[in-house]
C-alpha cells in the first residue's frame, strides 16, 4: 500500500472545520487505489502569529518541502491585517515552491442553482489557469513619506517571458485534452502597454504550437461581462495573477456558490510539493457555527488525489459529491438549506 505524506494547514476561521472533514473523506477514498495518508497537522495560522509573531517557523519551508502535497484551509482574522498571512505564508509558498499554475474549475452541478436565469446543469464548465508566482502580486515596490501629505506608494507588476509562456503552455495543454479544445487568454494590453503586451506576444507564440486548439484573446473588462452574460462560452481560460484571482471568484458565483470553489496551486515539474485549498477563505462571520460548506475543500482534495495519481480515489470522491448535490439534501446555508458541515461530509462519506 502506497503512503503519501500530506502537510495539513487548517489555518483560521472555517479552515480547520472544512479541512478536518476533508481528511476524513480522503482517508476513506484512498482505499480505492490502495493508498493511505500520513497527515502532518501544522498549527500555522493568524492565531499562531498573534502568539509568536510569525506565521511560519524558521524551519517551516524545509519541513513543508518534505511532503508529497499540502492541504490548506484558509488564513485570516479580523484583528490581523490581511497582508500579514498573505505575504508571510500564501504568496511566499507559491513562489518558494514554484507553484506557478493556479487551477480553479467552475462547474454548474446538477442540483445547484445559478443566480443566472435558465442555466442548465453542466452548461457552465470552465477551467481557469491563473499565473501564480509573478504578475500583479509580485512583491516589488515600496512606500515613502508615510503619514504625510507627500506619501508615495509604488506597486510594480512583474511579467517575464518565462512566466507568461509556461502558464500559457499549461493552459493550452489542458485545452487540448478537453472536448471543446477552446482557450481564451485574458489581457488588458490596450491600457497596460508593457506587461500585458509581453503577455500577448507570448500568447501568440504559444498558440502557434497548438494549432488544434481554438484560441482567442479577450480584454479583462469584456471577460468580466461575458462571465455573467454568457459563461457557457468559456472552456479553458488563462489569465495573469490579478485578473485570474478576480475572475475566478466571479466564475464560482455564477456556478452557484463559492462554497463549491476548489483550487490547486501546482508545481508541474514536481520539484516541490503542490498545495490544494478551497477558494472561500476563512469566513470569520460563520466560524465555529458548524454551517460552512465542506465541499469546496473536498473538491480541492479531489484535485490533490488526481495530482498524486490516485485517479480511482479522485473519481469516487467526485462522484459522491455529484450525487449529494443532485439529491439536494443535505444542504448547507450557501446552497439554500439549513444543514451543517458534518451533515454534508457524512453524506459524501456514505457514498465514497
Amino acid at each position: 500500500m502506497a503512503t503519501f505524506r500530506i502537510a495539513v494547514i487548517g489555518g483560521d476561521g472555517i479552515g480547520p472545520e472544512v479541512i478536518d472533514e476533508t481528511v476524513r473523506v480522503l482517508d476513506k477514498a484512498g482505499r480505492h487505489d490502495g493508498a493511505s495518508f500520513d497527515w502532518n497537522q501544522l498549527p500555522w495560522s493568524s492565531t499562531k502569529f498573534k502568539q509568536t509573531g510569525e506565521m511560519v517557523p524558521s524551519d517551516g519551508w524545509d519541513l513543508l518541502a518534505r511532503h508529497d502535497a499540502i492541504l490548506f484551509g484558509a488564513v485570516g482574522l479580523p484583528d490581523v491585517p490581511d497582508q500579514i498571512p498573505v505575504h508571510s505564508l500564501l504568496l511566499p509558498m507559491r513562489r518558494k515552491f514554484d507553484q506557478y499554475v493556479n487551477l480553479r474549475p467552475a462547474f454548474l452541478f446538477d442540483g445547484v442553482t445559478s443566480p443566472l436565469a435558465n442555466k442548465a446543469p453542466g452548461s457552465i464548465d470552465m477551467l481557469v489557469y491563473r499565473e501564480n508566482t509573478e504578475g500583479e502580486y509580485a512583491p516589488v515596490g515600496g512606500r515613502m513619506y508615510q503619514g504625510t501629505d507627500a506619501e508615495i506608494a509604488i506597486q510594480s507588476n512583474v511579467f517575464t517571458r518565462r512566466g507568461c509562456e509556461r502558464i500559457l503552455r499549461a493552459a493550452f495543454g489542458a485545452a487540448r485534452k478537453r472536448p471543446r479544445r477552446k482557450l481564451t487568454s485574458i489581457t488588458k494590453s490596450n491600457a497596460q502597454a508593457f506587461g500585458m503586451v509581453l503577455w500577448d506576444e507570448c500568447y501568440n507564440k504559444v498558440r502557434a504550437e497548438f494549432p488544434d486548439v481554438q484560441s482567442s484573446s479577450l480584454l479583462v473588462d469584456a471577460a468580466a461581462m461575458d462571465f455573467v452574460r454568457k459563461p457557457e462560452s468559456f472552456d479553458v481560460v488563462v489569465a495573469s495573477n490579478l485578473f485570474g484571482d478576480i475572475l475566478t471568484d466571479l466564475s464560482a458565483m455564477v456556478a452557484g456558490t463559492v462554497g463549491l470553489a476548489s483550487s490547486a496551486n501546482i508545481n508541474p515539474e514536481r520539484t516541490f510539493p503542490s498545495m490544494f485549498e478551497p477558494v472561500h477563505g476563512s469566513a470569520p462571520d460563520i466560524a465555529g457555527k458548524g454551517i460552512a460548506n465542506p465541499l469546496a475543500a473536498i473538491l480541492s482534495g479531489v484535485l490533490m488525489l488526481r495530482h498524486l495519481g490516485l485517479e480511482k480515489s479522485a473519481q469516487a470522491t467526485h462522484d459522491a459529491v455529484v450525487k449529494v448535490l443532485k439529491a439536494r439534501a443535505p444542504r448547507t446555508p450557501d446552497l439554500g438549506g439549513k444543514d451543517g458541515t458534518k451533515d454534508m461530509s457524512e453524506a459524501v462519506l456514505a457514498l465514497v
